[in-house]
């Protein structure tokens, strides 16, 4: 475990913290007017690899062989040239520092990236963070990896768990979910949609999806993971024989098929890293999965059992009915869709150059 520190005076900020995957969401700015909660569980930080922040540059003006360098291998609108491994914790878990108003920024319904660093050490006025809770975006305060270091806590270690402890321990994410939006007349106004993180989620998957296709069509089992991925899969790649099968695969589950050319598997929560299988399954192609959505897929939980009032005896569950099904298809975040298939080497193949610059007929087919 670390606590960060001030880099100018050495000053703590953060209360002592373990080191997790980064959510695929983290970046993630979703609908508008929405309140989006907290990102990062209490006790806990993640690295972003990448650079983000002002200044950027517009692909114009950059190298094509020095944006391979830095692993983009298509257009974007630009790229970061700021400083990369910023620290993103949750925001309770800061300490010693003060809000730089003239940096806030945002103003719509809360704070966003403004311009630069909104929050300071304490002890020496240092811009150290940028606190985020504008709406629409993830709560969060992310550290500026110039202005801290990390400090290991004394007589403290968290083991990184092995796969069986992290499906004991680990939380599946519901596919449904309560969201609310800021500004309405009525009040806090909120409804029961498809889960932002899942939505998330499939897009990166999609992206790894469609290189595993190599043009050909694409089958995943029925179900939910149907809901999440064949409309998707179906618009995108031409139809005909010869499809590429896909299926679920990682601990606690029987060993994947011998017959399937894709593997959906977990990232293990603490370090990101894929789940591998053995045997025949293991020349497939593993298509990421954020744990908490896996694990939801894999072994799908009841709506929660909750007790009606007071004690409840063992075993017994509130009789109530489940959270209602979303009033629309399942639509993937195009923006991580994006931002995941540009930095896929296979993307520099025409047919994948052509699908990510459709983007009108991919909104028109409603999977935006």
């Amino acid at each position: 475990m670390f606590v960060f520190v001030c880099a100018g005076c050495g000053a703590s900020l953060t209360v002592p913290l373990s080191q997790v995957a980064l959510p695929i969401h983290a970046r993630q700015k979703y609908g508008n007017g929405i309140q989006l909660p907290v990102l990062m569980e209490s006790g806990t930080f993640a690295v972003d690899p990448e650079p983000w922040g002002s200044p950027w540059r517009s692909w114009e003006d950059i190298d094509q062989d020095e944006a391979a360098a830095r692993g983009v291998y298509a257009p974007v609108h630009a790229l970061s040239e700021g400083a990369p491994g910023a620290i993103v914790i949750a925001p309770g878990e800061v300490r010693g520092t003060v809000l730089v108003p003239e940096n806030a920024g945002g103003y719509c319904c809360g704070l966003d990236w403004g311009d630069g660093p909104n929050m300071a050490c304490e002890a020496c006025g240092l811009p150290v963070a940028n606190r985020i809770d504008d709406c629409s975006l993830w709560q969060a305060v992310w550290l500026a990896p110039d202005a801290v270091r990390r400090v290991p806590v004394d007589d403290a270690d968290t083991a990184t768990l092995s796969w069986v402890e992290a499906l004991a321990m680990g939380k599946g994410t519901p596919p449904v979910a309560p969201v609310a939006r800021w500004g309405s007349l009525r009040g806090l106004d909120h409804w029961w949609s498809w889960n932002p993180q899942w939505e998330a989620a499939a897009g990166r998957a999609l992206a790894h999806l469609l290189v595993a296709s190599d043009g050909r069509p694409v089958t995943v089992p029925q179900g939910l993971i149907a809901d999440v991925f064949q409309r998707a899969l179906d618009a995108l790649l031409p139809a005909g024989p010869q499809a590429r099968r896909v299926s679920l695969a990682g601990p606690g589950l029987p060993a994947p098929d011998t017959d399937a050319d894709i593997l959906l598997v977990p990232t293990h929560p603490q370090t990101g890293v894929l789940w591998s299988p053995t045997g025949p399954a293991a020349s497939a192609y593993p298509v990421p999965m954020p744990f908490g959505v896996w694990k939801w897929l894999a072994f799908p939980e009841p709506h929660l059992p909750l007790p009606a009032s007071g004690t409840m005896p063992d075993g017994v569950l509130r009789d109530d009915p489940p959270a209602p099904r979303p009033h629309r298809l399942f639509r993937l975040d195009p923006s991580i869709f994006e931002h995941t298939l540009v930095r896929l080497p296979a993307v520099r193949s025409r047919w994948l150059r052509e699908i990510l610059e459709d983007r009108t007929q991919h909104l028109r087919a409603g999977l935006y």
